[in-house]
């Protein structure tokens, strides 16, 4: 039996298994939405911890940053990965057990909803500008899935991008239509586990290989500032954007500077997750609070061992193959590359299935989160106020079909490189939602208007930043979601201020919820 069947097998039996898991949740997810959306508020601790992971990091863990760290080396990714810890980390201990208790008190099972209940609102402006957020940037980050799943199924069987990239996202569609949120999470779980013995098979074959530890190190110290925190390579590239080699050496040009601003840009990454709803939905369906310190001392150790050894990986794909892939998009195919060349076929399989089980644990949040917030927040909670929850459900399956086909269609070029993707809408979802969620937990003052303008105003500035600012260059040319987070603080703080405070009744649910907590 040829190679690649034994890795299609492999990866065939997987995705059963993800599908059986769907259907054994189905009839507890099909009870009503509160059970489709959220789970009934009934997960264990290790799976919120690990659901939230999974369904955060996506393909990016396995293809993006490795991708990364092979293309310029460890500057970018290692400082990203720094950021991310960090935002992981303070997430857990400062957002999630007051959410937890908050979204309890608002009676939210949506994000859109909880802001909106939170400011008690009649006309749920909140509720709609919110969901509209949800929609465009889940949207864009389903799209960065399924070009993950286009590269990896066209680059294991050598068919058509396009093919099998509408492929996957049929399988993901079925998936997250059949189980709803406890399917999600219960899979998410599982597939964590898999990413991560996935990484670690990898990192280890792939360092014995080499020659060890040492040889990795040699031969990421000989590339100018390929293993410097403070400086990065610089691929000698072509027009079109293909790196040269002379008699199979890989050309880089001068070390590049990576300066303070560089560093700060990167470990901005770690306030997306202030406002990263497939993380903050977890908080929000824990079965009790008390049970978050156990979650986040789950997801600390799961997300430090991840991503340092993603960057990894990076480093030994380009000691082993220096010169197999030539473009910033092709290396993101390292982690692929790695387990086809050094793995026999069946355990590779089981290694591709991590890359899979990544793209699926994030897109079936993705999707599910962005038919929820047009079914129970635009549909129900503007368009039709007396839909039931039949009605509810039917039109998140509509919605869920529509926002594959539109990321279905962004997803078609197979040159685009899933980092950039990934980290637009990860700057969306930390300046739209980021700065909101952390003063309506802790700021009494914040009202409806001051929330209204922070999410505008940092959702709006994602864009201005990423297309016009940042083509400025220089001190200009930093990672969006910095300007925009501060900028969505700053219109949070002087709009509160500058209108009337909040009713009685919100500063009294706010000082309840607090002292809850005591």
């Amino acid at each position: 039996m040829g190679d690649s069947y034994q890795i299609m097998i492999t990866m065939i039996a997987y995705m059963l298994a993800v599908i059986v898991i769907g259907v054994a949740f189905a009839r507890r997810a099909n009870r009503n939405s509160d059970a489709y959306f959220l789970g009934g508020r009934s997960l264990g601790p290790w799976v919120a911890a690990m659901s939230a992971e999974a369904s955060d990091m996506s393909g990016w863990l396995l293809m993006g940053l490795p991708g990364v760290a092979y293309w310029c080396g460890i500057a970018d990714a290692s400082w990203t990965a720094i950021g991310l810890a960090l935002g992981t980390y303070i997430n857990w201990l400062i957002t999630s057990k007051r959410l937890r208790r908050y979204s309890e008190k608002a009676n939210a099972i949506t994000l859109p909803e909880f802001f909106s209940n939170r400011f008690h609102e009649k006309s749920k402006v909140i509720m709609t500008i919110a969901a509209l957020f949800i929609l465009i940037f889940f949207t864009v980050y389903a799209a960065s899935c399924l070009v993950t799943c286009g590269k990896l199924f066209s680059t294991l069987f050598g068919l058509g991008y396009v093919p099998m990239m509408i492929v996957g996202a049929v399988f993901v569609l079925i998936y997250t239509i059949i189980g709803g949120f406890l399917a999600e999470s219960a899979s998410d779980f599982m597939q964590a586990i898999v990413m991560i013995i996935a990484l670690v098979i990898i990192v280890i074959t792939g360092t014995t290989v080499a020659g060890g530890l040492d040889a990795v190190i040699e031969n990421a110290k000989s590339i100018p500032g390929f293993f410097d925190f403070f400086g990065i390579a610089t691929p000698v590239t072509d027009a079109a954007g293909v790196q040269q080699a002379v008699d199979g050496v890989p050309q880089f040009g001068e070390a590049g500077v990576y300066g303070l601003l560089n560093i700060v840009s990167m470990l901005a990454w770690g306030l997306g997750y202030f406002g990263m709803p497939q993380v903050l939905l977890r908080f929000m369906a824990i079965r009790r609070e008390s049970e978050l310190t156990t979650s986040r001392r789950i997801a600390t150790v799961w997300v430090l061992i991840s991503l340092t050894v993603a960057v990894f990986i990076g480093l030994v794909g380009r000691t082993l193959f220096p010169t197999a892939l030539t473009t910033a998009s092709d290396a993101e195919n390292v982690f692929i590359l790695l387990s086809t060349s050094l793995l026999p076929p069946l355990l590779a399989g089981l290694v591709m299935a991590g890359i899979l089980a990544a793209t699926i644990s994030s897109s079936d949040s993705y999707l599910l989160i962005a038919a929820s917030a047009f079914a129970k927040n635009i549909y129900q909670g503007l368009l039709h106020r007396k839909a039931n929850d039949r009605q509810v459900m039917n039109m998140s399956r509509f919605a869920l079909v529509a926002i594959t086909v539109i990321a279905i269609v962004i997803a078609l070029d197979e040159n685009s490189v899933i980092f950039t993707i990934v980290s637009f809408a990860w700057a969306g979802f930390g300046a739209t939602f980021g700065p909101l969620m952390l003063f309506s937990l802790f700021w009494k003052r914040i009202n409806r208007a001051g929330a209204i303008a922070g999410m505008i105003g940092g959702g709006c500035m994602v864009f201005l930043w990423n297309l016009v600012i940042s083509k400025l260059g220089g001190i200009w040319d930093i990672y969006e979601l910095l300007p925009a987070f501060l900028f969505s603080s700053l219109c949070i703080v002087v709009v509160s201020l500058l209108t009337a405070p909040p009713s009685k009744e919100i500063e009294e649910e706010f000082d309840a919820v607090r002292a809850s907590g005591r």
